[in-house]
């Protein structure tokens, strides 16, 4: 499972995780699309917010009870106690990065909802901390350093043990 706030990479890691272990890959923002109608910014402009991280930890928690697989999971999940004691039962990669390079990120994508990563770091910072096996910072490493990291016995020298 890949967390972290929006901006970190989630989606290109998890990705290039699942292609390397032979994985199904599953991303909340085509899940939000299909099952919702909309992207997450949609979802929440539309029904709030609540509703939208409602939607997105049933994501989390329909992925993990079905067959193995990577997951990027959107960054509210970690907030529900229910999905973060699910994600005990997966590895979990935290993806992250400084505040000012998620910032700069998250202006290249209409399809997010408009969060600051300071509040949103905050808000759940500790969580990620809670479930996270292994922390990578993507401003310092590409997402094939975190792949391989991670793919490399789902613990690596260049990931710090969370």
């Amino acid at each position: 499972m890949v967390i972290g706030l929006m901006g970190s990479g989630k989606t290109t890691a998890g990705r290039l995780i699942g292609e390397a272990l032979g994985l199904e890959f599953s991303d909340s923002d085509p899940f939000l699309k299909a099952r919702y109608g909309g992207t997450a910014a949609q979802i929440a402009a539309r029904e709030g917010a609540a509703t939208l991280h409602l939607y997105e930890a049933e994501h989390v928690l329909l992925e993990l009870a079905g067959p193995p697989k990577v997951i990027a999971a959107a960054a509210s999940t970690v907030e529900d106690p229910e999905v973060r004691a699910a994600m005990r039962s997966a590895f979990v990669v935290w993806v992250d990065a400084p505040d000012k390079v998620l910032a700069e990120r998250m202006r290249s994508s209409d399809h997010r909802p408009d969060f600051d990563p300071a509040a949103m770091r905050a808000r759940r910072g500790g969580y990620f901390r809670e479930v996270a096996d292994t922390v990578c910072d993507v401003s310092e490493l590409t997402p094939e350093q975190v792949r391989d990291a991670v793919v490399r016995d789902m613990g690596a020298s260049t990931c710090d043990r969370g």
